[in-house]
């Protein structure tokens, strides 16, 4: 019976895709960190919709998430051998986005106020997700400060997957959310 555990991580080193090993500290497990954060709480989001579209949608956003993973993790001596949208992200991933926002938008228009979320549990979560996918393109952006090769589709793609969370909460939520301002 095959294990989960493999104990190479056990000296506080984590394995590169394609080869190699960095600690567990390293700017690129915390960016990976991250999306595998996103990954879970769109399970969530997906979990709590009792809308089958919805949650099919959120399941193509949660695996195009690997592929995001997958193109940051990768040893940089091997990306060559990155496969697109397997394990490259690309712009056809960034334009299915947009479109996909655009989508939404016309049929729920933006509220014009700041609002504070927590409608309910689907548009909660999907916030939270949209707050740690923000935080992901961050630390996406501290490894190609340090001189990472980071793809410029993997930033484009966090940022507007961080909108279309946005959109999609305020969809979820409908006329439900206060505004940030009081009355």
């Amino acid at each position: 019976m095959p294990r989960i555990y493999t104990k190479t991580g056990d000296d506080g080193t984590t394995g590169l895709l394609f080869g190699g090993r960095v600690s567990k500290a390293d700017a690129v497990p915390e960016a990976c960190g991250s999306i595998d954060e996103a990954v879970a709480l769109l399970g969530l989001a997906r979990a709590l919709s009792d809308r089958a579209a919805l949650a099919e949608e959120l399941l193509e956003a949660q695996r195009e998430l690997f592929v995001v993973g997958a193109d940051l993790a990768t040893n940089p001596a091997e990306r060559g051998r990155l496969e697109p949208g397997v394990s490259l992200v690309t712009q056809e991933m960034v334009e299915r986005i947009e479109a996909w926002i655009d989508r939404l938008v016309a049929a729920h228009p933006l509220p014009a106020a700041f609002v504070v979320p927590g409608a309910n549990p689907v548009s909660a979560t999907l916030d939270v997700a949209r707050a740690v996918v923000r935080r992901a393109e961050r630390r996406a952006v501290v490894l190609q400060e340090h001189g990472v090769e980071v793809n410029d589709a993997v930033l484009r793609y966090l940022n507007r997957l961080s909108d279309l969370l946005f959109v999609l909460a305020r969809a979820e939520a409908g006329e439900l959310e206060p505004s940030s301002r009081g009355s």
